[in-house]
Formats: structure tokens, C-alpha cells, sequence
């Protein structure tokens, strides 16, 4: 490689968080309500059921009963759905995923809740392993 040319270019990976990566109706929610297939950390509680797509799906749910101000329901929404943009390329390709912050959730950081997400992720038998035979 000459040293005036250009690295190769890295492959791109999505990391956005647009609508077809997102549970927008509610019979989607209740969908993945209704499969009762769920696992709790300390910072929110996964909901997963099948998805109907070939791209995992999220919704995010922080009630005002659960944070009082809206600036808190959105730090927490935020949190949640960064770590599942970060980590949705190890992923599943067909979940649907409903997850429920908890109060918790205020006091940690996106490495604490990134890492917690990946976690349940691996417990709920979502996360792709990778493979070192090559």
C-alpha cells in the first residue's frame, strides 16, 4: 500500500434506532406481553417473544408511576435504548423485545446498563456466540 492511499474502509455496521427496529402498536406489545417469557436485572425487566420480522424490534416502557419526572422517564428510555443499538448486532435476528425500566436505573451509567443488557441478553439465550473455529 502506497502511503498516500486511503485505509480500506472498515464495514459499516447499522446502528441506528429507526422505526423498523422499534415496536410501535400496542398489539405488538401485548404480543410480547402474552408470551410471559421475561427475566429481571436490577436496572429493567426484558419481556422477549418471537418476532414476526427478520429485524429485532424494541419497545421501551418507563411509567410515571415508576419516575415521576418526565426527565427522568426519558434518561431512563435513553439509556435502554442505546444499549440495545449497541449491542443488537450480536443478537437474535427475529426477538421482540419489551423492556421495563426500573427505578434503579437512574443511578447507573450506559456501561453498567450496556453490560447488564448484554447479560440478560445471554441469559435469555438471545446473544449470538461467536465463532472461533476459523
Amino acid at each position: 500500500m502506497h502511503p498516500t492511499e486511503p485505509y480500506p474502509a472498515a464495514p459499516v455496521l447499522d446502528a441506528s434506532f429507526n422505526r423498523t427496529v422499534r415496536l410501535l402498536l400496542n398489539r405488538d406489545f401485548q404480543r410480547v406481553f402474552g408470551n410471559k417469557r421475561s427475566i429481571a436485572g436490577k436496572f429493567m425487566v426484558i419481556w422477549n417473544a418471537q418476532g414476526e420480522g427478520a429485524a429485532s424490534r424494541l419497545g421501551v416502557i418507563a411509567s410515571k408511576r415508576t419516575f415521576r419526572r418526565a426527565v427522568d422517564r426519558n434518561r431512563a428510555k435513553r439509556l435502554l435504548r442505546e444499549s440495545f443499538r449497541l449491542e443488537r448486532a450480536p443478537m437474535a435476528d427475529d426477538a421482540d423485545l419489551v423492556i421495563v425500566a426500573r427505578a434503579r436505573i437512574l443511578a447507573a451509567g450506559i456501561v453498567e446498563v450496556r453490560r447488564e443488557f448484554a447479560r440478560l441478553m445471554d441469559a435469555l439465550g438471545l446473544a449470538h456466540k461467536p465463532d472461533h473455529s476459523r
